[in-house]
């Protein structure tokens, strides 16, 4: 017989002792360091999310007959759709064409993080599920115009499947080691160049021979290794990138430098010298338990060709060799993250929408968009940069 939950609702994920919440972090397969308490707290204490910046938290608890909590997750209503990484614009021009409004909106997704992993955080898979039937009765009764759960783990996504919601398809690039199931891993990053076709190979080291022709070399900081002296610097170089092309950040100074202070173990921050002086960096986060790094945020104070494609890509993957890390996750969309190294991966969506023509309508573009997709990453998987091996 299914357990019976009570929900409750709060506007803070600071509202959760941090302690119960990681706990729930601990018994949930497939979460990332982005679901951790410190990750989303630090989000809303510096300002990136709320209701001024059009991301108005939304914590939903499934508490049981004793109090404990079973399940919990963070809902974001929306009043746009930047900084999710699955683009839903047309759709809401097509609301905006027919008089309706599409925002507010209801979104179950880590802010600014195109992460595939574990949205709904339970102390089993019965809770995870109750969970999920919540926040779609949730979304149901707030008149609100659609619900998208984004960037989904495969089991998360195949419960949406069964409870009617829209699936969609989206492609990432990943660096593996070992590259295929079957095949040897690379033992270092001298093994990995190898293994490219010889135009690929041949253009990594320009690269990077540019960089050093231009007297860079770098530095790999991790966890207490930074300093807030660092810290400052990367924030500049994250600003400088976004003013450059004309936008505002989504994060800031003291979100990168709680999350520094409050998980150490999953910054490595990369730092660029010329002359014994700074001239970019580079943040990766890690998740030490699975051996994966997220390539995330970067930024330049100096214009010099081909840094930033060393910054966030060949030195990264060194690292991950000499570390034993297995995977580099290189953020959302890029097929040019393919010429180094990386290999297109996909990631899944699930949608809900309140009108039936639109979510009809939607529900047939989306049929045409995964088949365009699965047959466009066929011919990427054509297009891999690695040499056949005799």
């Amino acid at each position: 017989m299914a357990e019976d939950f009570r929900t409750e609702l709060a506007e803070s994920v600071s509202t959760v002792p941090a302690e119960v919440w990681g706990e729930l972090v601990r018994t949930t397969p497939g979460t990332t360091p982005f679901q951790r308490h410190a990750w989303l707290s630090a989000l809303e204490r510096a300002g990136c999310v709320g209701a001024q910046t059009g991301w108005q938290p939304v914590v939903v608890s499934l508490k049981d007959r004793a109090g404990g909590l079973a399940a919990a997750c963070v809902l974001y209503v929306k009043s746009h759709s930047y900084g999710e990484y699955v683009f839903d614009w047309a759709w809401a021009r097509a609301y905006s064409e027919h008089g309706l409004p599409y925002y507010p909106k209801l979104l179950l997704a880590v802010p600014f993080t195109p992460v595939g992993g574990a949205k709904l955080l339970g102390r089993d898979d019965q809770a995870r599920q109750a969970l999920l039937q919540e926040v779609l009765a949730l979304a149901r009764r707030s008149g609100l115009s659609s619900l998208h759960a984004l960037f989904l783990d495969p089991q998360e996504a195949q419960w949406c499947a069964e409870l009617g919601l829209l699936e969609r398809t989206t492609l990432q690039f990943h660096w593996r080691n070992p590259p295929a199931e079957g095949e040897p891993p690379w033992p270092d990053y001298a093994a990995f160049l190898s293994s490219l076709r010889h135009d690929k190979r041949k253009k990594i080291k320009q690269e990077q021979r540019q960089v050093r022709d231009a007297g860079v070399a770098f530095r790999a900081l991790q966890g207490l290794e930074i300093t807030e002296r660092d810290w400052a610097y990367f924030s500049r170089c994250y600003e400088t990138t976004y003013a450059l092309h004309g936008s505002t950040p989504y994060l800031n100074a003291e979100f990168f430098r709680t999350v520094g202070r409050d998980m150490p173990e999953h910054c490595l921050l990369f730092i660029a010298e010329r002359e014994g002086k700074p001239v970019a960096s580079s943040l990766i986060l890690l998740d030490p338990s699975s051996r994966i790094a997220y390539g995330r945020y970067w930024g330049a104070t100096v214009a010099i060709p081909a840094l930033h494609f060393d910054a966030c890509y060949y030195q990264p993957i060194a690292w991950c060799l000499a570390h034993g890390y297995t995977t580099f996750e290189g953020g959302a969309q890029g097929e040019h993250k393919m010429a180094r190294g990386l290999q297109p991966v996909a990631t899944r969506s699930a949608h809900w929408l309140a009108h039936p023509r639109f979510a009809q309508a939607v529900e047939d573009y989306l049929e045409r968009e995964s088949a365009d997709l699965a047959a466009h990453q066929e011919q990427l998987q054509q297009r891999l940069p690695f040499r056949e091996v005799q």
